[in-house]
């Protein structure tokens, strides 16, 4: 099947997804200087996911620039997202060589019932974080370093101008950070332990209301395919692989369509 075809991005498309998370951000910020701040947490979680993809996109080098091009988004987005992008990226390579496997450190909350993740999540960032400092390289160690002196910096500069919208920000991320572990691994991998998935894959308009983030078998079988094109790519694969369509299961079954 053909899919190398997919894997470039134009210049268009690289500046859509560097800005794609900027607007939520905006929006998010506007609304919690406003009268209207109980509004701001919704697109503060939506910036979370925009750059959650963006994040995404830098590890796997799927955004056309170079390896320092992309260690110098995931530092900038670190900041922002109030957390180190540099040891999501080192456990999430571990999850695409172990999926769900023993040596999968980020994926190992797949197993777990949805209670047991949602108490789980505020450690799992911190599992993260311990496992990419304790095993990874003297490199791994360096950019995770400045990953949380970028935060730092960006959790100072927000506390002493005292402005309430940053604050809001900063609670936001925290919990978002907590509540990583269930909307950003679990509910793409339970229930498809044992059954030769890679990942659950969903179809419809949820699939564009998460940012094609729901493509995740998809982007399992081939992650050097960017997200914008993963519906092309699943497209393909629903025509031309005998079985897979029927195979699949739905991120939310409730909603999947096609």
């Amino acid at each position: 099947m053909q899919w190398h075809d997919l894997t470039g991005l134009t210049r268009a498309d690289r500046l859509r997804e560097l800005t794609l998370s900027v607007p939520w951000l905006v929006l998010s910020w506007g609304l919690y200087a406003s009268p209207a701040w109980m509004l701001g947490p919704i697109a503060s979680f939506m910036f979370f996911l925009c750059a959650l993809r963006l994040n995404h996109e830098a590890i796997h080098g799927n955004l056309g620039m170079s390896r320092r091009g992309d260690s110098v988004v995931m530092h900038v987005l670190s900041a922002v997202m109030v957390g180190s992008n540099h040891a999501e990226t080192y456990c999430h390579l571990k999850h695409h060589k172990h999926n769900m496997g023993a040596g999968d450190i980020e994926g190992h909350c797949g197993h777990m019932s949805f209670w047991q993740v949602l108490f789980y999540g505020p450690r799992f960032p911190v599992d993260l974080n311990l496992a990419a400092w304790r095993s990874g390289s003297r490199y791994w160690r360096r950019v995770m370093g400045i990953d949380w002196l970028c935060v730092g910096i960006f959790v100072a500069l927000c506390v002493l101008s005292g402005q309430r919208f940053l604050m809001l920000h900063l609670a936001a991320m925290a919990c978002a950070q907590c509540l990583t572990a269930l909307f950003a691994v679990w509910i793409t991998h339970q229930g498809t332990i044992g059954s030769g998935l890679a990942g659950r894959t969903q179809r419809g308009p949820l699939a564009r209301v998460a940012y094609l983030m729901f493509y995740h078998r998809e982007h399992h079988l081939f992650p050097r395919v960017p997200v914008r094109n993963l519906p092309v790519l699943a497209a393909r694969l629903d025509r031309d692989v005998a079985g897979y369509k029927e195979q699949r299961k739905p991120v939310v079954p409730l909603w999947d369509h096609g």
